[in-house]
Parts: structure tokens; C-alpha cells; sequence
């Protein structure tokens, strides 16, 4: 019988969506080659290896995540096991705006008419 030790380092790629910080491992090795993972503070490629006591910082969407890995995983996990396996650094979630980004109509208010599209191209600065 093979014992099965865990491993000693991970891609970053791979720990990124095994943990759950991106939704598909193309999504986190695309930030890695943006220049928007950074692994104690120097620049991250797809490849490279991550050990406990790293610490990430990655800028993904319009969130900035800092995380210090507590545990190597490489298949990706539920959400509950995950969050075993980092420590969360970031800073809370921007405020989501209550207002909508531009004037919505009112329904049932049918299609805008001619002069309501030049309101419209005016306010979105066309």
C-alpha cells in the first residue's frame, strides 16, 4: 500500500482555485500572467510554487485579496474546507452603490421615444 504524504508546494494557478479565491484555474493563472498575483510581494507566474506561510495578494474583479497559506491543497474543496486552508488579510468588500448607475424607466412605461434616446446619449456623455 503507497502512503500518501501532502504535498510540500503547489502552484499558485492551482491553490488560487482549489481554495476558492477564483472560479476557474484559466481565471487565476490569466491574473497571474496580468501581474495581478503577487506571492511575498514579488510578481507571480502560473507556475510558481507556493509553501505554507506565503503571502498572497491578488487583485481580482474589483476586490483586493491578502491571504497567508495555512494549508497546500491541489483538488479543489468545499467552501467549508477551504477557508481552513488560508488565513483572510483583505480588507472588507467596496460598498455596493443602492442607486442604479444610470435612470431606469419606469415599467410598463413602453420604448423610449426619439427625444428620451437624446436625454439618454446626453447623460452617457455621447
Amino acid at each position: 500500500m503507497i502512503a500518501r504524504t501532502s504535498p510540500t508546494s503547489a502552484r499558485i494557478d492551482q491553490w488560487m482555485w482549489s481554495v476558492r479565491l477564483t472560479s476557474s484555474r484559466p481565471d487565476a493563472a490569466a491574473a497571474c500572467r496580468a501581474g495581478r498575483v503577487r506571492i511575498n510581494g514579488n510578481l507571480a507566474k502560473p507556475s510558481s510554487a507556493v509553501v505554507v506561510g506565503d503571502r498572497i495578494e491578488a487583485r481580482l474583479g474589483d476586490r483586493e485579496r491578502i491571504v497567508e497559506v495555512t494549508r497546500l491543497i491541489v483538488k479543489r474543496v468545499g467552501a467549508a474546507v477551504a477557508v481552513d486552508c488560508y488565513t483572510d488579510f483583505s480588507p472588507p468588500p467596496p460598498e455596493r452603490n443602492a442607486q442604479p448607475a444610470f435612470a431606469q424607466r419606469d415599467p410598463g412605461a413602453g420604448r423610449p421615444t426619439k427625444r428620451d434616446r437624446r436625454r439618454i446619449d446626453r447623460l452617457r456623455g455621447r
